[in-house]
């Protein structure tokens, strides 16, 4: 992935989300060729000379401080993960060369198959689902007879029709995978299969180009779904994604279920028909 083009596009995206006047910029009825704020008022706001800021969007300033990016990020109001992604972009950081295990961390499947009646699975690096219990493939689909290369949710949710009828706010899930995608990015430029990843789904899926192109990154611990399964119905359920502390880059994804509801007694049924 090329980093320098992946930073001018990240900066330009959040200069053109901020109205001048939302941060207190006169405009005097001037008439703008790009949305938001132009390079020179962002500058002013961050502190910042013009050409020093033009060479950091462009990607010709290799030195700059963390402070600086930090003044930046203030004036495009970035969030935290957002000025995290920003200095991963500009200052990548050396990583100790740990590379992720293609299997989930030992003794995650027992934890999974105790999970009777909460739907769960594991997220390694590229969204690839690496381990999940039965409830989690009746609810998701069989994700074991799905080959290994398009195991992972990006694949899944931007190339398998069937996506588009289990998630009911289908352009949320589709968000969330793509902010993960780009978090991954800002981490690892270099990763080869990464880029791959990127390409494929930006060719074979418009929506994937479309909100690809938003840059969005989240770093989504918890949240909730609408969902539809054809055994239940509609329904909803929160969740909790926990990242693993002897596999960083592996997440255990639970989705709960509240005790003694009408969707418990659901997923009970589900889980003993999916054991026969």
């Amino acid at each position: 992935m090329d980093r320098q083009a992946e930073l001018k596009a990240f900066l330009r995206s959040r200069r053109a989300r901020i109205r001048p006047s939302d941060v207190g910029l006169p405009t005097f009825g001037d008439r703008r060729r790009v949305p938001g704020l132009r390079r020179e008022e962002l500058a002013r706001l961050a502190g910042i000379g013009v050409d020093y800021y033009v060479r950091l969007e462009q990607g010709r300033n290799e030195k700059i401080s963390g402070e600086l990016l930090d003044a930046i990020a203030r004036a495009l109001r970035l969030d935290e993960v957002e000025r995290a992604h920003l200095h991963n972009l500009a200052r990548p950081a050396r990583r100790n060369g740990h590379r992720c295990d293609e299997r989930a961390a030992p003794g995650l499947q027992r934890l999974l198959d105790s999970m009777t009646q909460a739907p769960a699975y594991v997220v390694g690096r590229r969204t690839r689902v690496l381990a999940w219990n039965r409830l989690a493939a009746s609810v998701f689909g069989d994700f074991g007879a799905v080959p290994v290369r398009d195991r992972s949710m990006a694949r899944l949710v931007f190339l398998d029709p069937a996506s588009r009828g289990l998630y009911r706010d289908w352009e949320a899930k589709a968000r969330d995978v793509i902010a993960r995608l780009r978090l991954e990015i800002g981490l690892r430029p270099d990763d080869t299969e990464l880029t791959a990843l990127v390409a494929e789904l930006s060719d074979e899926s418009p929506d994937f180009r479309r909100l690809w192109e938003d840059q969005d990154v989240v770093d989504k611990t918890h949240g909730g779904y609408r969902l539809y399964h054809e055994s239940i119905g509609p329904f909803s359920m929160d969740f909790r994604a926990l990242r693993l502390p002897e596999e960083p880059d592996q997440l255990l994804v639970a989705y709960i279920v509240e005790p003694g509801s009408a969707l418990e007694a659901a997923m009970r049924r589900l889980d003993g028909a999916a054991g026969g």
